[in-house]
């Protein structure tokens, strides 16, 4: 039998080390947070790495009566993953010394190691934030924590964080996903937002605002007027507009390719009124 060199001795253990801690670190985390505990869910009783993975599991439950969601403040107890140890909530393992997340909040019971998102609790939401709060403001209106950059900066809607995406419909306000705050002030998932662009829909899923400056878009349009000309039949024939970026109601004539609105040049118009001839 070959004896093995000092060299080639370490090497093998340092191998065997780096395929121990691989297999065992995914028993530390989910795909959600990178951590060292599981939280006991107070509603049913059950061991989870995270919140997302409770309501992911009880979601798909086969009685629809029996799916419910983990409020996060209500979480008393939580399992150490190296020791296996249940104790109370706290940021180091009272059994094992091993701190159970670098980044720990007493308020949400939350656990995160990857620091690197800069999280922090915001009083006024409620619930912890990444991204820095030197890189965020709350707005009481909104009710939700936005960029400093929309500081003074964004039209004001009333809890325009605490409904689902008109997409995708996940809840926006402590969604893992980015958010975007369109012009006139509603939000929706950035991925969802971009979605929507690249289909060429520019307009708001929930009011029909047009969510950026259209003003080149409604010069093609008029250039596209110019040169189309409507049958006699319809070259005369009025009709009444509603506009969906002012909220005014305008009478103009009647054109297959749109309606463009006499108060604000806008063609983000609908037709209220069948185009008619001028008594």
């Amino acid at each position: 039998m070959p004896i093995l060199s000092h060299h080639t001795t370490l090497s093998f253990f340092f191998l065997s080390l780096t395929k121990w801690i691989h297999s065992i670190s995914y028993q530390f985390w989910c795909k959600h947070y990178r951590r060292r505990c599981r939280i006991r869910a107070p509603c049913c009783n059950e061991l989870y790495f995270c919140r997302h993975c409770h309501n992911e599991a009880t979601s798909m439950l086969s009685n629809p009566f029996d799916r419910h969601e983990l409020i996060r403040q209500d979480v008393q107890h939580v399992v150490c993953t190296v020791c296996d140890t249940e104790q109370p909530v706290a940021q180091v393992c009272t059994n094992c010394g091993v701190r159970m997340g670098e980044y720990f909040c007493s308020i949400c019971k939350f656990f995160d190691d990857d620091t690197g998102k800069q999280q922090f609790h915001c009083d006024d939401c409620g619930i912890c934030r990444i991204g820095g709060r030197e890189n965020y403001f709350h707005c009481n209106k909104c009710g939700s924590c936005y960029s400093t950059s929309l500081r003074d900066n964004h039209m004001c809607v009333e809890n325009s964080m605490r409904h689902h995406c008109p997409i995708c419909y996940e809840y926006l306000f402590d969604s893992l996903k980015d958010t975007a705050v369109m012009k006139c002030g509603h939000t929706m998932h950035s991925e969802c937002y971009l979605e929507m662009l690249k289909r060429d829909k520019y307009c708001c899923p929930i009011c029909s605002k047009s969510v950026m400056d259209m003003s080149r878009a409604w010069k093609r349009i008029d250039e596209e007027i110019e040169a189309t000309v409507m049958p006699d039949d319809y070259r005369y024939r009025k009709v009444w507009i509603l506009c969906n970026d002012c909220n005014d109601t305008t009478e103009v004539y009647f054109h297959v390719l749109g309606q463009k609105c006499g108060h604000c040049s806008s063609y983000n118009t609908r037709a209220i009124a069948p185009p008619v001839l001028p008594q």
